[in-house]
């Protein structure tokens, strides 16, 4: 297994290559829609899982479990960044919402790698040390709410890194691991972090399958009743129908 000095020096390479610098938190929904080869399918799975990849030749998929919550689907999307970007010879892999439970190598690889995309080892120690004024073992409940709400990460994530850091016990952990919401909302935050994408929003695509459809359709490669068909099994009714653009013109 990689060290973590290279998984994280990976995670900045890869930030790097997004455009992002190495130390603030980035926005990795917008991040992997300028991907040219990357497609995003959000979908209900299992409780279980996560999130898959599949890779064929350039073409990229990532399938995000969209029952997960705001922060975790964040989470996701960065683990099987690292099985695409740095995980040789695979088509497709299943990924577990579990972070405590025993794993091959490479799955705890895109764990860590996961977990320094989202905050680079650097910039964490730099915001727990100057913004928190805080010191390894000295973190409490307040700091760890604002640490994932920073980096935009879900208190179990928040929580193993934090441990595997050394910033706090196991002990301490599990006393930070109910009462999420309303401790955040204690601290005058919302809740969008650690709440699943609403019912309705749950099955959407987005990236390269996309942009290719409207492609096709703009070279007249495909009859138009095709291009709806083609858009619906993508789950974006929005684009057939013109669903949900009541406003969008507005300029404000």
């Amino acid at each position: 297994m990689k060290e973590k000095i290279e998984l994280n020096s990976e995670a900045i390479i890869l930030r790097k290559e997004f455009g992002e610098d190495a130390n603030s938190p980035i926005d990795i929904f917008s991040l992997i829609h300028n991907n040219d080869d990357l497609t995003i399918v959000f979908y209900p799975m299992s409780s279980r899982v996560s999130g898959i990849c599949i890779r064929d030749g350039k073409n990229k998929i990532i399938g995000v479990n969209s029952t997960s919550t705001y922060g975790r689907q964040r989470f996701t999307i960065a683990h099987e960044l690292y099985h695409l970007f740095f995980h040789e010879d695979f088509k497709s892999i299943v990924c577990s919402t579990d972070l405590e439970i025993s794993k091959d190598p490479q799955e705890k690889e895109a764990d860590m790698f996961a977990s320094y995309f989202l905050a680079p080892y650097e910039a964490l120690s730099y915001f727990i040390r100057n913004k928190l004024g805080k010191q390894k073992q000295e973190l409490k409940l307040e700091d760890v709410i604002r640490i994932e709400q920073y980096y935009g990460m879900s208190r179990q994530a928040t929580l193993w890194r934090l441990i595997n850091d050394r910033y706090i016990s196991p002990e301490k952990a599990n006393t930070m691991r109910t009462g999420i919401i309303a401790s955040a909302r204690r601290l005058g935050y919302d809740d969008e972090l650690y709440t699943p994408t609403s019912e309705d929003k749950q099955y959407a695509t987005f990236g390269k399958y996309i942009k290719l459809i409207e492609r096709l359709k703009e070279q007249d490669l495909i009859s138009h009743g095709k291009y709806e068909e083609l858009l619906l099994n993508g789950f974006r009714s929005d684009i057939v129908y013109g669903l949900d653009t009541v406003g969008e013109e507005l300029y404000d």
